[in-house]
């Protein structure tokens, strides 16, 4: 609750509380997306190209496909970060 309309003080404003509030809960939330597609989706590809040779102006080049693996430690810690980020942050005074 912001008294800042009934007793003014020089330290800040509601806004700034209300602001700090909001982006707490903004990245709880990106968190939380995280951590849940990372429980879903553990692995992802991508596409590498890699130079194997060069003479003069001509390159030659290999696109290699990658599978990256995401540990699921890591998914479980977003998810209950951004879960507790989420829940705090209204209670930020």
């Amino acid at each position: 609750m912001c008294f800042a309309a009934i007793v003014p003080t020089k330290s800040g404003n509601c806004d700034s509380l209300e602001r700090v509030k909001r982006f707490v809960i903004i990245v709880g939330v990106i968190l939380l997306v995280l951590g849940i597609v990372g429980l879903v989706h553990p692995s992802f590809s991508y596409h590498k190209q890699e130079e194997v040779a060069k003479i003069g102006p001509i390159k030659a080049t290999v696109d290699e496909e990658k599978t990256a693996q995401v540990p699921a430690a890591v998914s479980i810690v977003l998810l209950v970060s951004g879960i507790g980020l989420v829940l705090l942050g209204p209670r930020i005074k």
